[in-house]
């Protein structure tokens, strides 16, 4: 459980934001004391490299006035020479034009030659001046200049010491070090404390989601501490509202086809009890009772099939026998199969087709979406009412738009009239025998088709579904 917690933790925002505090907190207090401690070795290197190199150059004035390469005999030289050296840890090497070592403060290679590229260089006019952090010392080469001619007859070369240079970087480095990790332990400490306050209102936010985890509650989580928040709370108040709905009408399938499937039976059972409970029963009486209850059969037969054919019609599109079909043909065949029912109650049906269409459509799926809509256009028409079919289409889709001169739909219907079992007048719609899911069946079969259903109505003035569908079937 403590290693789920640890890593809940290290995935969690307040230890990003933990990090991100961390580093631009931590990022340029190392950038800053990085700055300061190498300018501070910078500038203590020019400045000895120039006291040094002010200092030789007064020494070489001298020790060319007192044709030193020729004699080395001069103690004030050799005095200077020493407190030189001793005064800067170093080491003075006096070389003559022929390269050959006339005086060495460390008495240690005189009378040997330093033919070095520095040494070279110098003589050439190219003074050098190297500083080789890693041992701690600054070599330097001054040439020693004959003022009369103007040429270098010999070379000074002088290493001096950068060793207390070296302790105080050392020093530097080990308090700014110091510093950092009490700016670290300081910025943890306090990145903890403000992550904290940062991810509080997100606390909130779960809390108030969790509060919900037993059941739909009728409130609505508001945290409003920050933009972010808010938005997730209108989300998820969204979300919400769209899960009651879709529970309450769960709920109401449920409840609508119990009792569709109960009323039917109920009819049935008191017809047969009615029977039962008579003797010596009349033929024509038992005969009307019987087709009642036929009546009453055909009614649950015709819901049951209904649900299963919404029941196919829920799983997966690869269920679709996709081929080529002529609309035109399809539409012909579903109004010739309604006409009469349409003739029986004085409507007329008219099909109008723009241009011959093929499309790749489940002929069997269509044509029971279709032919909803024209029956549905028919049952809720008026007397010598019409129901108008048209048929169009596009490089990219074909439409179908069926119209009738009906009773229309409420304006509160609308959006509900594809629910299961629902219906705009319950009264009226048993009586023509609807089970209040062939519009779900429609919208259904055309959804699977990657297409679109719309619905325009007026009460008492007609409705006008459209249906649009791809000419290609999109897998």
């Amino acid at each position: 459980m403590r290693v789920k917690l640890r890593k809940s933790f290290f995935k969690s925002l307040r230890f990003r934001i933990m990090i991100i505090l961390f580093i631009i907190g931590i990022i340029p207090c190392l950038i800053v004391k990085n700055v300061i401690v190498s300018s501070y070795e910078n500038r203590a290197v020019s400045l000895r490299y120039y006291n040094v190199r002010n200092q030789c150059d007064i020494l070489g004035n001298q020790l060319m006035k007192e044709n030193y390469l020729e004699n080395q005999d001069s103690e004030v030289i050799n005095g200077e020479m020493a407190i030189l050296t001793s005064v800067y840890n170093g080491r003075i090497l006096i070389i003559n034009r022929n390269g050959k070592i006339v005086k060495d403060t460390y008495d240690i290679d005189e009378g040997k030659y330093a033919l070095s590229k520095e040494v070279i260089e110098c003589f050439d006019g190219i003074p050098a001046n190297n500083y080789d952090r890693k041992n701690s010392y600054i070599e330097q080469t001054i040439a020693l200049t004959d003022k009369e001619t103007g040429q270098a007859d010999g070379v000074m070369l002088v290493s001096t010491s950068t060793g207390e240079i070296a302790d105080s970087v050392d020093m530097l480095e080990t308090r700014g070090n110091l510093l950092m990790a009490a700016v670290c332990i300081l910025v943890i400490v306090l990145g903890y404390v403000i992550s904290g306050i940062l991810v509080k209102p997100f606390s909130k936010v779960s809390k108030a989601i969790e509060e919900l985890t037993d059941g739909y509650l009728n409130e609505e989580i508001s945290i409003s501490d920050y933009t972010e928040t808010e938005l997730i709370c209108n989300v998820f108040n969204k979300m919400l509202g769209r899960m009651k709905t879709l529970d309450d009408s769960r709920q109401e399938f449920v409840s609508n086809v119990s009792h569709e499937l109960k009323t039917p039976m109920t009819s049935i059972k008191v017809l047969a009890d009615s029977l039962n409970g008579q003797e010596n029963v009349p033929v024509e009486l038992y005969k009307e009772f019987m087709e009642d209850i036929v009546v009453e059969i055909d009614r649950e037969n015709k819901i049951i099939t209904d649900l299963l054919a919404l029941v196919k019609m829920d799983k997966k599109a690869s269920n679709l026998n996709i081929e080529k079909v002529s609309i035109n043909d399809l539409l012909e065949s579903i109004l010739k199969r309604l006409k009469p029912i349409a003739d029986k109650k004085g409507v007329e049906l008219v099909l109008e087709s723009y241009r011959p269409v093929v499309a790749e459509i489940d002929e069997v799926k269509l044509s029971l979406a279709l032919s909803n809509l024209v029956e549905n256009g028919i049952k809720y028409n008026v007397e010598d009412g019409w129901v108008h079919v048209t048929l169009n289409a596009d490089h990219k889709y074909f439409y179908v738009t069926v119209a009738d001169s009906g009773i229309g739909i409420p304006e509160e219907s609308i959006d509900r009239i594809f629910e299961r079992f629902y219906r705009v007048d319950k009264s009226h719609s048993r009586e023509i025998g609807g089970t209040g899911l062939g519009l779900a069946i429609t919208r259904n079969a055309i959804v699977m088709h990657r297409g679109a259903i719309k619905v325009r109505s007026e009460e008492h003035k007609g409705t006008t579904f459209s249906v649009r569908i791809p000419l290609n079937y999109i897998a």
